[in-house]
């Protein structure tokens, strides 16, 4: 296994509108989403570690769940968990973990990858990374995986990539943001366009260099912290200069500013995770068209329904289709998978109530 290969695996999310599974204090990355036996930073971390070593796989997460990170991924040490003392978007966290890195082996390529992906088939992951691993060693280039889009979908930003090239890497024209429904047609009917997954790839060298030409503000914040990084010092620097740093995202920070980006086009079926319904998408259903997670089920006239209970709960379900059902604790949720959306809405409310505790 490749000792220059590093991973920053990006677990700070709340992942609010898996509510009530997903709070503040519990968030779904630490769940068992799938009802695999694995939670999902679980599997995401075993399938980095199926190309790159055990001890250079980076946790990334907000300082509340450290404890957390250490209970559920006993193979990392407290030195490969890096702890964010306040929220502040993607810039500035992979800015910091990859100063860290770089100071530790100059030579690093690494992955940016978020801890809540579903991807399927892990070996074709790998495959992919890799191929992008060996670009990033030879050239200068910040990467990104694209997803081949399957239909319009509105959810995600898309990758405007050179459709000219005849290879797998191709250079990106550019980012597009979230589109509405017509313009996302559009943009699958010419066929250069691709989801945006939010996986990177580059050499520690490349990314440190991108932020000094694009953002050299932020870089002076954290590279002003270099002597510290990987010392007993390291802590007091953080907990004082990084919520001072500018709230801002990698993409915006230095991929949508830079000219030296490209894309492969995944190999692998992926979904983001990021709601009920996408969940249900990628699970079994039952005779009766349900995804059931944990929950024993008696139906009767009930499809196209998300049921998540705690583990061997009977439900019953009559005349009741296309809604999200999960039972967890203190708070039951009964809501129509239309709506999936606004369930962030829903959540403020309950706390506006009910009491900051049921977030």
């Amino acid at each position: 296994m490749n000792k220059n290969y590093y991973a920053i695996l990006m677990a700070g999310g709340v992942g609010s509108r898996f509510w009530p599974v997903s709070t503040e204090d519990f968030p779904k990355q630490f769940h068992d989403m799938l009802g695999t036996g694995d939670t999902l930073i679980q599997k995401t971390f075993h399938r980095l570690a199926h190309l790159i070593p055990t001890e250079n796989i980076y946790i990334l997460t907000n300082e509340r769940y450290n404890d957390l990170v250490l209970e559920q991924l006993p193979e990392v040490t407290q030195k490969q968990v890096v702890l964010e003392p306040a929220m502040r978007n993607t810039a500035p966290c992979i800015l910091y973990a990859s100063l860290k890195i770089q100071k530790e082996n100059p030579e690093a390529v690494m992955i940016v990858a978020p801890s809540d992906h579903w991807i399927e088939d892990e070996e074709t992951f790998s495959k992919n990374v890799e191929q992008a691993f060996e670009f990033c060693s030879k050239n200068e280039a910040l990467m990104t995986l694209g997803i081949q889009p399957t239909f319009p979908n509105t959810g995600y930003g898309y990758i405007e990539f050179d459709k000219t090239a005849n290879n797998d890497i191709k250079a990106v024209h550019q980012f597009r943001e979230k589109p509405d429904y017509e313009t996302a047609k559009q943009f699958i009917s010419r066929g250069n366009f691709l989801w945006n997954a939010g996986i990177f790839m580059w050499s520690v060298k490349t990314v440190i260099e991108s932020f000094k030409n694009n953002q050299p503000d932020l870089y002076k914040h954290f590279e002003a912290g270099i002597s510290a990084y990987n010392t007993p010092s390291e802590e007091a620097f953080i907990k004082a200069q990084y919520p001072l740093a500018e709230n801002i995202s990698v993409d915006y920070a230095i991929m949508e500013k830079s000219d030296n980006v490209f894309v492969i086009a995944a190999e692998f079926d992926w979904n983001d995770l990021g709601t009920w319904g996408s969940l249900y998408d990628k699970l079994d259903k039952t005779e009766n068209g349900n995804a059931v997670v944990n929950a024993r089920t008696l139906v009767e006239d009930a499809s196209g329904n998300m049921i998540r209970t705690k583990k061997d709960k009977i439900v019953v379900i009559d005349g009741l289709n296309d809604y999200i059902i999960v039972d967890k604790e203190e708070v039951l949720l009964i809501f129509p998978k239309e709506k999936e959306q606004d369930i962030k809405k829903v959540l403020k409310a309950v706390k506006d109530k009910f009491g900051e505790q049921y977030g």
